[in-house]
C-alpha cells in the first residue's frame, strides 16, 4: 500500500448513525473506524499521551495494514525551543512502540511563533530524531518558512535528514464568501501550499469545505498530484478535515471515489462492502 486515507480523529459521536451504526458505543469507535479507513491522523496525542495499556489496545483493535500517524504532544513542540525537548520526544516515541506495524510516520506541528531564526534548534532536533529510524514529518506555520531563502533551506534540511513535509491545504475553507470555521474552536491558518516532497513519504492535511462542491477543483488538483507521486513511488497519507466534523468522512470517501474514477490504482476503502447512505456520496 502506497496510499492511505482517513480523518483526524476516530472518536466523534456525530458520526454515529452515518459512519457508525446507530447505537455504537464509544469503546467501539476505533474498531469500526479502522474498518472504514486505512489511517488516522491521531490528534489525540497532541493533547494527552495515552498509557501503555491504551496504546496496546489500539494495536489489537485495528486490522493489519491500518496505520496511526500520531502528532507529537503539544508540550514538546510548543515550548519555544525543540532541542531541550529531545528526551521527551524520544520517550514519547518509545511509548508508541507497542503499536508495532500499526505505527506510521509521526509528525511535529510547530507553532506560528517558531520562525526560521530557530533553524539551528530545528536541525539539532531532527538530527537526534533521525537516529531512531522512525519516519517523521514536519509542519511549519511561520510565514517566513514559505519565503526565500528560508523555504529552500528548510527543504534542503528535510531532504538531508529524510524528514517528510506535512502539506496543509486550507484553500477550500478560504474560498467563497462564507466562513465555515465560524463555529470551529481550532481555526486552520491560511498559508501557501508548496507541492514539495522531501522524503519517500508525505502527509497531506486537506481542510475541506462543508459544501462538497467547494472542494471539487482542489480535489481534482490533488488527484493529478497523487497520481504523479504514486508513479514516483511516494507513499502518501491523505487526511481529510472539515470545520464541521460531521462532514469529514463523507468528504474523504468522495475523494477516494474521485481517485478510483480517475483510474488511479489506490487500495479500496475497507468499508466499501458496508452499507452506506447513497446521499452521503452524492456531489450535490
Amino acid at each position: 500500500m502506497n496510499f492511505y486515507i482517513g480523518c483526524a480523529v476516530w472518536a466523534y459521536k456525530g458520526w454515529v448513525g452515518e459512519l457508525y451504526p446507530p447505537g455504537t458505543r464509544n469503546a467501539d469507535f476505533l474498531n469500526l473506524y479502522s474498518r472504514r479507513f486505512t489511517t488516522v491522523e491521531g490528534n489525540t496525542t497532541f493533547y494527552a499521551v495515552p498509557n501503555s495499556e491504551t496504546v496496546t489496545r489500539w494495536a489489537t483493535e485495528t486490522p493489519l495494514g491500518f496505520e496511526f500517524c500520531l502528532k507529537l504532544p503539544k508540550n514538546i513542540t510548543h515550548q519555544k525551543l525543540l532541542q531541550p525537548q529531545i528526551p521527551a520526544a524520544l520517550a514519547f516515541l518509545e511509548q508508541m512502540r507497542p503499536l508495532g506495524t500499526h505505527l506510521g510516520p509521526l509528525f511535529a506541528q510547530l507553532p506560528p511563533s517558531y520562525s526560521p531564526a530557530l533553524l539551528d534548534d530545528l536541525t539539532a532536533f531532527l538530527t537526534a530524531w533521525r537516529r531512531t529510524q522512525t519516519p517523521l514529518a514536519l509542519e511549519v506555520r511561520h510565514i517566513e518558512w514559505f519565503q526565500e531563502p528560508h523555504a529552500s533551506n528548510l527543504t534542503a534540511l528535510l531532504e538531508k535528514l529524510c524528514v517528510g513535509r506535512v502539506l496543509l491545504d486550507s484553500r477550500p475553507i478560504y474560498t467563497g464568501e462564507d466562513d465555515p470555521q465560524l463555529l470551529s474552536e481550532r481555526r486552520k491558518p491560511k498559508l501557501p501550499l508548496h507541492f514539495s516532497v522531501t522524503a519517500p513519504f508525505t502527509l497531506v492535511r486537506f481542510i475541506s469545505h462543508p459544501q462538497l462542491s467547494m472542494n471539487q477543483k482542489f480535489m481534482e488538483e490533488w488527484v493529478k498530484q497523487i497520481q504523479q507521486w504514486l508513479q514516483a513511488g511516494i507513499k502518501i497519507y491523505f487526511f481529510v478535515h472539515c470545520p464541521i466534523e460531521d462532514m469529514s468522512p463523507n468528504n474523504a470517501r468522495y475523494f477516494q471515489q474521485l481517485l478510483e474514477e480517475s483510474g488511479i490504482l489506490v487500495p479500496p476503502l475497507p468499508g466499501n462492502n458496508l452499507q452506506q447512505s447513497p446521499q452521503q456520496l452524492s456531489l450535490w
